[in-house]
């Protein structure tokens, strides 16, 4: 059975993504030297192997430049956050937010602060249901 075909990031492509991200618009060169500056020294036919698949999975769009092209994200940070964050949920807790927030705390994964700043999240959430 092959492998089932991930309508959000690997971890390459959002390793991709964060640098495309806060750059707008982007040439291949653009994205080799930033993961180059990042540790990561990719040949030009691997980065423009990652960009189609990210073309063709909707994450981003292309234009002519010159003899290459630019390529900008066709999905915002934020959006695609939530769609990960759903999908997790979705998969490994059945679709339960609340078995998701139980495990991150049963693992320990978060800080004093995370849970100083999860409760002010809460609070001002149920502020603006009250609104």
């Amino acid at each position: 059975m092959g492998r089932r075909k991930s309508p959000t990031f690997t971890e390459v492509e959002l390793e991709f993504m964060r640098v495309i991200w806060p750059a707008g618009e982007v040439t291949t060169e653009d994205v080799r030297a930033a993961l180059r500056d990042l540790g990561r020294d990719l040949s030009d036919g691997s980065v423009r192997k990652v960009l189609s698949i990210l073309i063709r999975k909707g994450h981003l769009t292309r234009r002519p430049e010159g003899r290459g092209f630019l390529y900008k994200p066709a999905v915002g940070q934020g959006q695609a956050n939530r769609k990960m964050v759903q999908d997790l949920i979705t998969r490994a807790f059945g679709g339960s937010a609340a078995l998701m927030v139980a495990a991150l705390f049963d693992g320990k994964a978060i800080s004093e602060r995370d849970f100083e700043d999860i409760k002010r999240l809460v609070a001002e959430h149920e502020k603006d249901e009250d609104q």
